[in-house]
């Protein structure tokens, strides 16, 4: 297998409403106020946002995961709506095991852009592209129960619900959560 650092794929991609990229240097000015005007609908559930306390802190979150896309370890993309440039949220390929390949997406959207199906949205368009350019077997979506927002973004993606993962993850609370854990294979997209 070649190592994943000599894999070549584009660096962005359109959707119908989004042109999804990697994080650049320049982004974190932007991506620190999504990210804080989004802190109470984030927090909940994941811990990651208390990282972006300066604008100094989320340009090195965007320069950080700029690397990891070149390095093939992550694959961390900023959303932004096309036509306006305003950044929706972010989403990308995380916990890559290129030996199958298989590949993780998380996501999410600006609070005040929630409700939109731009999460929806990237997730179908970040699926595509696992499948299509980078020959994905397999793309997983993990997320507590609770969190019915995430879990139905999921579902409209078309998704499969394959289990829910009991007492597996701490929560941002500490307390000992749930995961439900749903996934799309080639064959799910082609009716198999």
């Amino acid at each position: 297998m070649r190592p994943p650092i000599l894999k070549d794929f584009p660096d962005e991609f359109e959707t119908e409403r989004l042109l999804i990229r990697s994080p650049l240097p320049g982004d974190g000015p932007e991506l620190h106020a999504a990210v804080r005007e989004s802190l109470d609908e984030l927090l909940p559930w994941m811990p990651w946002p208390k990282e972006h306390g300066t604008v100094d802190d989320s340009e090195a979150s965007a320069r950080r995961a700029r690397v990891r896309f070149l390095e093939r370890t992550e694959l961390r993309m900023h959303l932004f709506l096309k036509g306006t440039g305003d950044l929706v949220g972010s989403s990308g390929l995380q916990g890559i095991d290129w030996s199958v390949p298989k590949f993780e997406i998380g996501y999410w959207s600006r609070t005040p852009l929630a409700g939109r199906g731009y999460a929806t949205e990237a997730v179908r368009g970040i699926a595509a592209f696992a499948f299509d350019t980078l020959d994905a077997k397999r793309v997983e979506i993990l997320c507590d129960p609770l969190n019915r927002p995430s879990a139905r973004v999921a579902e409209r993606a078309g998704f499969r619900l394959e289990g829910e993962l009991r007492n597996e993850s701490v929560g941002t609370d500490g307390s000992i959560r749930n995961t439900l854990v749903f996934s799309l294979t080639p064959n799910d997209r082609h009716g198999g």
